[in-house]
């Protein structure tokens, strides 16, 4: 067995741990990852074994940069599957190794094994949670039930009581798609009466699965501009998406101005002010956003868990030398190096970057490959919003209060 080489890496990233795989308790129509199984022996256990979740705590912790804090999320699949005793072992483990570092933890989960004993252990444990719930119960259930029929969402809103009633810091995840988007203000609304002051739209686009996926024990199709692989029926469409985020974004401005954040707005200030942003698909560059699945390997990114993308095996191989990897740097670059030439002259390049590139399957109008699907969707938002993102951008940079903006019918020229 090699000797891993532990170091820190050249700069920060982030490495999302899976620690269930794609296993889950629920069957949600439109999951990506569940698709995942066909990575795996599938009698083989959906969890992360002692000597795989030792190595994911030391080699994140001695990779990140000394001036970065210490970053762990815990994603799935359903990462409460693996039960309350794996993450105290997490936590003794982060402890043991972090030697006065920062430690931050984050964690996506549906919420339906949420109880109050989960909700004290992640408050007390200052946990950052991310909920998944997408709106009032019959748009939140239309994909987001058990393998036997059942709705969640009963269960789903019961955790975002229990959470916040234990002082968890909670976000709300909500995908967008193809009925959703048709709501978008019914389910900014529901959300805000919850009392949601954090919440990430996230657009749900995938293909059935072409020939050459099919083949590999896929039902969904990977990257790439595949021809026979053809759009799943619950994605959104470009004009749905770019529609719902111009809708939320005109009652956000209106109503909630410094009151919720939007991530998806701040992340659209953020480049307008030239700041860094927090999402890797409307970065110049991708390729530090890698994750550890279950079994200890590592791939570039969650949406690219296939073997072409996998970069090694924290059990074997050093942290730090995969994320400065050749590979990983390519597939980063590759982000901005492959943008056909309409996104290089689009006024909105900064603000996108051609989105995901997951989703750039399209063919831009002079015919280059690599458009992305939700091109006209982010045009549209873009359009809308840039005037008032101009305006947001000038009164914080004046000191004065972003709401003033609340009242208007136009931008006011500043």
């Amino acid at each position: 067995m090699p000797t891993v080489i532990e170091a820190p890496a050249s700069a920060g990233f982030h490495l999302m741990a899976k620690p269930s795989g794609p296993a889950c308790n629920l069957d949600c129509a439109y999951c990506f990852y569940l698709d995942k199984e066909a990575l795996f022996d599938r009698k083989a256990t959906r969890r992360m074994a002692p000597d795989v979740l030792e190595a994911y705590i030391r080699q994140t912790i001695a990779a990140t940069p000394a001036d970065h804090p210490v970053a762990f999320t815990w994603q799935g699949g359903e990462p409460t599957l693996l039960g309350l005793d794996f993450y105290r072992q997490a936590v003794a483990l982060q402890q043991r190794y972090g030697a006065g570092r920062v430690i931050e933890n984050s964690f996506q989960t549906n919420g339906t094994l949420i109880d109050a004993e989960w909700a004290a252990f992640l408050a007390q444990n200052s946990f950052l949670v991310g909920l998944s719930l997408d709106g009032p119960a019959d748009i939140h259930d239309r994909y987001r039930r058990y393998a036997n029929g059942n709705p969640s969402h009963a269960k789903v809103e019961a955790a975002w009581h229990l959470l916040r009633a234990a002082g968890v810091e909670v976000n709300v995840l909500a995908c967008v798609d193809a009925h959703s988007s048709r709501h978008p203000l019914e389910i900014y609304r529901y959300l805000r009466g919850l009392g949601v002051e954090f919440i990430q739209f996230t657009p749900v686009v995938e293909r059935k699965a072409g020939a050459a996926d099919k083949a590999r024990g896929f039902d969904l199709n990977g990257p790439g501009l595949d021809a026979d692989a053809v759009l799943a029926d619950f994605s959104v469409s470009p004009e749905g998406w770019g529609r719902f985020l111009a809708a939320v974004f005109e009652e956000w401005r209106r109503n909630d101005i410094g009151r919720a954040f939007v991530m998806n707005f701040e992340w659209t200030l953020a480049a307008h002010m030239g700041e860094p942003g927090v999402v890797c698909h409307h970065q110049k560059n991708c390729g530090r956003a890698l994750i550890a699945e279950h079994d200890g390997s590592v791939y570039t990114c969650d949406h690219f868990a296939y073997p072409e993308y996998r970069l090694g095996d924290l059990t074997r191989d050093g942290l730090a030398a995969m994320v400065d990897s050749t590979a990983a740097a390519q597939f980063g670059a590759a982000k901005h190096e492959t943008l056909p030439a309409q996104c290089l002259r689009c006024p909105h390049l900064e603000g996108c970057w051609g989105g995901c590139p997951k989703h750039r399957f399209l063919t831009s109008e002079d015919g280059e490959a690599g458009l992305n699907y939700l091109c006209a969707g982010y045009t549209h938002y873009l359009d809308a919003v840039t005037p008032w993102i101009t305006a947001l951008a000038a009164l914080i940079r004046a000191g004065r209060d972003p709401a003033a903006i609340a009242t208007l019918t136009s931008p006011p020229t500043l």
